[in-house]
């Protein structure tokens, strides 16, 4: 199932300010790189736990409808189906009302009866179903762990940031951070 974002977060699950304080930063000459960090290190705990952290729109795309009509997102969680659409052989689309689905957002699961939806046409990749993933809108909606786990990182990070200078590796994620992503994590199937 390949995915593919459509829109990404507006914000972030802690401001440069909060994470400056986090880290005892009193200048604002590293504005630019704690913002970086900061987007990298919720791009890792999204990556590592299958989540979305906060509000994004996915496109994600399959090859035939699954025989018992429930499709199973690898990533979560699921907020709502926004578009359905099929393609035929030329590649042509043709939109499916979402009306048709139902969206169980706490099983993370959306399901259509078996054999009401139209086949696709070409054999790869001939559905996209464009859902909205996440927790909320807003930092606090984030599950108050993985905000935590982001921060640990980008803090991480950016303390260490001189280390492959002199022959060192950050990129080892600290035992702390895959303790608190651990309850998190979707097995990939």
């Amino acid at each position: 199932m390949p995915a593919l974002l459509l829109t990404g977060p507006t914000v972030e699950p802690w401001t440069v300010a909060e994470l400056k304080a986090f880290l005892r930063v009193e200048h604002d000459a590293d504005d630019a790189v704690i913002a970086s960090l900061l987007a990298a290190a919720r791009s890792q705990v999204e990556a590592l736990t299958r989540r979305a952290l906060l509000l994004q729109s996915w496109r994600l795309s399959y090859d035939a409808w699954p025989r018992d009509g429930r499709i199973r997102p690898r990533i979560g969680p699921l907020r709502a189906l926004l578009a359905a659409q099929v393609f035929d052989a030329q590649g042509a689309a043709q939109a499916i009302d979402v009306d048709r689905f139902v969206v169980d957002g706490a099983g993370g699961v959306i399901a259509a009866p078996p054999g009401s939806l139209p086949p696709p046409g070409r054999g790869v990749a001939g559905i996209a179903l464009d859902v909205e993933l996440g927790y909320g809108a807003v930092p606090t909606d984030v599950p108050e762990l993985l905000r935590h786990a982001v921060r640990t990182l980008a803090a991480h990070w950016y303390d260490n940031r001189g280390m492959a200078a002199i022959g060192g590796s950050v990129a080892m994620l600290p035992g702390s951070v895959a303790a608190m992503l651990a309850s998190f994590r979707v097995p990939a199937l």
